[in-house]
């Protein structure tokens, strides 16, 4: 299993991040920590070199984490897909026929079980979670869900990888440039 024939997702933090993955060999990388005024050249920029960008909704500046700005997003950047911890957000992407996929962070039981009801009224594409380290969790969310996993945060080595992947994670989400090689 994975994400488009991907094991790991890069998740571009600044400019460099963003060359070395238009020079890269991966078709799909989510687009974090951006501002309004770059996304578009920076979804444009990707198109021209066969790349797929993953628009994580809630790290733009410049613009509201809301149904009307996932709908900007859609109409007017036309991203591969959405990331964000906002339902309506997800259910905005999933209208708009974009990836929709529900961020969700594992800060304690009560906000699992919230956010897991969350997840089978909204039913998004793929649920990225945070952090990636707890196998464990991942293997129960996927259970309980059927959902795809992407695992992201905390990751820090190739072990780590391949324990999110064994614990039923489709691909990892990482920064880490060194991990995009393995």
């Amino acid at each position: 299993m994975s994400f488009y024939g991907q094991s790991i997702v890069p998740a571009i933090r600044n400019m460099k991040q963003f060359d070395r993955f238009l020079q890269s060999d991966f078709e799909y990388g989510v687009l974090l920590d951006s501002h309004l005024g770059q996304v578009k050249h920076l979804v444009k920029e990707g198109k021209n070199h066969h790349k797929k960008l993953l628009i994580h909704v809630d790290l733009i500046q410049g613009l509201k984490h809301d149904e009307y700005a996932a709908e900007f997003l859609c109409q007017e950047i036309k991203p591969a897909g959405l990331i964000s911890t906002r339902s309506s957000v997800i259910a905005k992407a999933k209208q708009k026929k974009v990836f929709a996929i529900q961020r969700l962070f594992l800060i304690d039981s009560g906000a699992l079980e919230k956010s897991l009801e969350l997840i089978k009224k909204y039913e998004p594409d793929y649920i990225e979670v945070l952090p990636g380290i707890v196998p464990r969790l991942i293997q129960e969310i996927k259970n309980k869900t059927g959902i795809p996993i992407l695992a992201g945060g905390f990751i820090q080595t190739k072990e780590d990888v391949q324990r999110a992947l064994n614990a039923g994670a489709n691909a990892v989400t990482t920064s880490d440039e060194n991990l995009w090689l393995i």
